[in-house]
């Protein structure tokens, strides 16, 4: 996901920081149970809440999945090189890998040979080789692609640390 927003972070509270904490840690609470849980009455915290997303600081809610769980085995981390570093070249890549859903992170990245850096998740290697063949070598750019699988995820989480908050 690109971030337009600016770099300087929004003010917030104790409360807003309490609230946060709880949501990146069970987004189905209700608004009763996370009021009780941050200190509050239903209404301001639901105030709050209404204010962090149109702050732009909670993006969304969603459920975690267990991979394994439906079938998904593999975990790829592909690193893909350009053959032209031009705005053109990297929108049009983009735009594609947006579009497929075994795409579950693409990061522009530097300090390596490769450009991109792309997190899959598919079935097994079959389903890994046919994503590789027929959509990301067939892209108009993508000039060397190295693979790495994931053996064992040793730290997991969505949650973001947000003790470097000032409160």
């Amino acid at each position: 996901m690109t971030s337009t927003l600016s770099a300087k972070p929004h003010p917030l509270d104790r409360t807003d920081r309490r609230i946060l904490e709880a949501l990146q840690h069970d987004a189905g609470l209700s608004n009763q149970e996370l009021a009780e849980k941050v200190g509050l009455s239903p209404s301001p915290c639901l105030r709050r809440v209404r204010a962090l997303e149109e702050a732009g600081i909670i993006l969304g809610r969603v459920a975690l999945l267990e991979r394994k769980r439906l079938g998904l085995e593999i975990t790829a981390l592909i690193q893909i090189g350009m053959d032209r570093h031009t705005p053109e070249r990297f929108a049009a890549f983009e735009e594609a890998v947006a579009a497929y859903p075994e795409v579950q992170h693409c990061f522009l990245i530097t300090g390596q040979a490769a450009d991109y850096l792309l997190q899959v998740v598919v079935p097994d290697m079959d389903a890994y080789q046919d994503f590789l063949l027929r959509r990301i070598t067939r892209l108009e750019g993508v000039s060397s692609v190295h693979t790495s699988f994931v053996l064992r995820r040793v730290v997991d989480r969505t949650a973001l640390p947000l003790n470097y908050l000032n409160t």
